[in-house]
């Protein structure tokens, strides 16, 4: 059976991964506001009615995490009127030109190479550990700019899984927000409706055979254990969560404090 959209979210023909995070609750007993916050997958795709549902979101500021190969493989992100996009490339686990020319083309040798035998999600792994390790400045700036007047805003990158998850994750975390409620968040990228769609230019017998797709689908999933080593992370490097926004993030608690007016019922 067809797994269909829940009724509570818009279905956008050419926008993956799209939800508001509103309403998911801090550990002081808070929620995150509704409609202040959303993150989906890139928006190159987007209908004429994707971008007016968009547009009616009365966003701010669109955050694009994509680098300069994901644009010229998926395209710019559609134009909305009054709206500020702000690209600030994070690394992709799965980076590299020549790496999707791979999933693309089906390159099953060269897929095995890489991706065999555990080294997929091993290099999830490593890239959700250097996403939150190198990344701070980039993490920094999103965080100053949703507590200044970057609200309502959207956060994507190409699938709206990793880098937005973890930017997403980062941000839920600063304003309080319970670790569980964050995973179950980032969790939900792995519905059927919200998994990446990747375009092949392979012939459908290299491009789609079930060993191509088991070797893919650590790169496709959200796991448990790929947030959980971006928290480790946080823990080895800083100390704990408040260390590493003030350290590693530059947030003091006035600018904090002013997050979660921005974000919190």
């Amino acid at each position: 059976m067809t797994q269909q959209v829940p009724s509570t979210e818009p279905e956008l023909a050419g926008v993956r991964n799209f939800r508001d995070v509103g309403g998911l609750p801090t550990v002081d007993g808070r929620r995150v506001r509704h409609g202040v916050l959303f993150r989906s997958g890139h928006l190159a795709h987007a209908t004429e009615e994707d971008a007016a549902f968009l547009a009616s979101l009365g966003l701010h500021t669109i955050f694009d995490f994509r680098n300069a190969a994901d644009q010229r493989l998926e395209g710019p992100d559609v134009v909305l009127p009054g709206v500020r996009n702000v690209n600030l490339p994070l690394s992709d686990p799965a980076d590299g030109a020549e790496f999707w020319k791979m999933v693309r083309d089906g390159d099953l040798d060269q897929l095995r190479g890489i991706l065999a035998d555990g080294k997929g999600a091993a290099r999830m792994v490593a890239s959700y550990r250097t996403i939150v390790k190198e990344r701070t400045a980039e993490h920094s700036r999103v965080l100053h700019a949703l507590a200044e007047d970057s609200v309502p805003a959207l956060m994507h990158c190409a699938a709206g899984k990793d880098r937005a998850g973890i930017s997403i994750a980062v941000t839920l975390l600063a304003v309080g927000v319970e670790r569980e409620a964050v995973v179950a968040d980032y969790l939900e990228s792995n519905a059927r409706h919200r998994r990446y769609r990747v375009r092949r230019s392979g012939s459908a017998e290299t491009a789609y055979t079930p060993e191509v797709m088991d070797l893919l689908s650590p790169l496709f999933d959200a796991r448990a254990e790929y947030l959980s080593a971006a928290f480790e992370s946080i823990e080895e490097t800083w100390g704990g969560i408040d260390a590493y926004f003030e350290q590693g993030l530059g947030l003091d608690p006035r600018t904090r404090e002013r997050l979660r007016e921005r974000l919190l019922d």
